[in-house]
């Protein structure tokens, strides 16, 4: 996939403009669906998917063909959702737009899941958006850790320990929520 990709992406640095529709129809699913756990609002999601393949498009002469192309696009578009969320100030107390992300997530989503999605949802938002997307991109989007750190910017044992702790946290959050306890998980 990675020879197809580069051999696309020197088609689309070549002139051919319609090549860039191979590179959006691979990975419209995943980046939209990052956005929209990042975001919690399908509208958002959307404006962000759109504006992270427009961004790549206007920097794709800057990608270095020696490496993966997803997590590349990723990094673009996680900057791009952290600039939204720091401009718009969001933060806790949006049930609204918990509960239109678990409706649009349960429609995109493919995978059969035993768990309650709401709670895993709910107790998803609660985390940092840091911790929130080491656990997305490693777990939702099966990314290795490697490629979670670097998408991240951060080093392997970075990467590592801050999945480790989300999902720490993960669990202390759904624990209390089985057994009806409501005390701080920290």
């Amino acid at each position: 996939m990675e020879n197809s990709e580069n051999n696309v992406i020197t088609d689309i640095l070549g002139g051919n403009k319609e090549a860039y529709a191979v590179l959006i129809e691979r990975y419209q699913r995943p980046l939209f669906n990052l956005m929209l756990r990042t975001s919690l609002n399908s509208e958002d999601a959307l404006d962000l998917t759109q504006e992270t393949f427009v961004r790549a498009y206007e920097k794709l002469d800057r990608f270095n063909p020696s490496n993966r192309f997803f997590p590349w696009l990723y990094t673009i578009g996680l900057n791009l959702a952290r600039d939204f969320l720091r401009k718009k100030r969001i933060r806790e107390s949006r049930t609204d737009e918990i509960r239109e992300a678990q409706e649009s997530l349960s429609l995109a989503s493919a995978e059969p899941n035993n768990l309650d999605l709401d709670h895993i949802q709910e107790a998803l938002a609660t985390l940092s958006l840091e911790s929130r997307e080491a656990v997305i991109l490693r777990f939702h989007e099966d990314m290795p850790v490697k490629d979670v750190a670097k998408t991240l910017g951060i080093s392997i044992s970075g990467a590592k320990m801050r999945i480790h702790r989300a999902l720490l946290k993960l669990r202390r959050i759904l624990d209390e929520r089985e057994t009806g306890s409501t005390h701080d998980p920290q």
